[in-house]
């Protein structure tokens, strides 16, 4: 028995933010954006593009590609932002009501941008041992860009963040496009060092004043940096190898990693690590960072270009804020099992 993907989704909006914009923003030269950051523009959503809308959007186009009516939904799993529509409200249930998934029940979850791999593996699992669980759509929206200062210095390291939703549509026994193993890691340490610091319980009721510091700050950019500095790239490292070697393949047995926006360096420093070649990945420097999204995207520009074909062993990676490190292991194309 096995789950796998039948069909996938994203959805941008049309707006757009240049890498000339982001350094007048911020002061930062505009080569250094496009070239360090790696951002030569993101999408960003306008007026009325929320988050659920996003993620509906994206869920629609999903079952369509998988040929799924809504009402053949057995479960829907938001796995998107926690920045949504409203304030302690269930997107996932919204979304299964607009697809007409009537039979569906829901749940929201989240790992910030590790949201996508973690709700693969918790829907992998719910419908392996749950007979009654067939067709799980995954489903995401995002724009945490609403929750960023661009003149605050210390978090111009997440001036990648943008806009978009995105969906996948899961089957048990499936055929195709097998969902393998995972790995995860976390690290508390970090869960307070990069924050919105009102309107949460923390600061409530609200005080004047506090919308306008409704946007993440590192309180100490220091000790911030140094922390990541001596996990980040380990513990990709480490998920990446662990979801591989519990899959069952062989340490170089990936061909294709789908993984986050981030600066340039890093990129080209984990594909280094794992001896892989450019074209073995898709650096996201037309989309930036769009969350828990960025690995769909990839799935979808990596079809797109060629880089996927039946057979690839694909590897889903990110990190989301607090921190957690998640990858997933798919493999692309029929499947035996």
């Amino acid at each position: 028995m096995h789950v796998g993907i039948v069909g996938y989704g994203n959805w941008l909006p049309s707006g757009r933010t240049t890498a000339a914009e982001l350094a007048a923003a911020t002061g930062v030269p505009e080569d250094v954006v496009a070239l360090k950051f790696g951002i030569r523009q993101k999408p960003v959503a306008g007026p009325g593009e929320t988050t659920a809308f996003m993620g509906l959007a994206a869920a629609r186009k999903a079952l369509a590609e998988a040929g799924v009516e809504g009402g053949k939904v057995d479960l829907v799993i938001w796995c998107g932002a926690q920045h949504k529509d409203y304030p302690c409200w269930l997107a996932g249930l919204y979304v299964a009501d607009q697809i007409g998934a009537a039979k569906a029940w829901s749940f929201d979850m989240e790992a910030m941008c590790g949201s996508m791999m973690a709700a693969l593996d918790v829907a992998k699992s719910l419908m392996l041992t749950h007979p009654e669980l067939n067709t799980v759509l995954l489903v995401s929206g995002y724009r945490n860009n609403d929750l960023i200062d661009l003149t605050v210095p210390a978090t111009r390291f997440m001036m990648d963040i943008g806009s978009a939703g995105s969906a996948l549509v899961l089957r048990k026994n499936a055929g195709r496009n097998a969902i393998l193993a995972s790995a995860f890691r976390g690290d508390g340490s970090l869960s307070e060092m990069c924050i919105v610091p009102t309107l949460g319980s923390r600061a409530w009721p609200p005080a004047p004043g506090d919308l306008q510091k409704a946007h993440f700050i590192v309180p100490d950019d220091e000790a911030f940096k140094k922390k990541l500095g001596e996990t980040t790239m380990p513990n990709f490292y480490a998920v990446i190898r662990e979801a591989v070697s519990r899959s069952g393949l062989p340490a170089g047995g990936i061909d294709y990693l789908a993984i986050l926006h981030f600066k340039r360096s890093a990129h080209e420093a984990v594909l280094a690590e794992l001896g892989l070649r450019p074209d073995q990945s898709t650096y996201l420097e037309d989309y930036g960072h769009v969350g828990q999204n960025d690995q769909v995207l990839s799935l979808e520009l990596g079809l797109r270009d060629g880089k996927i074909r039946d057979g690839s062993r694909i590897v889903f990676v990110g990190a989301g804020l607090g921190f957690v490190w998640a990858s997933t292991v798919i493999q692309w194309g029929p499947c035996s099992e």
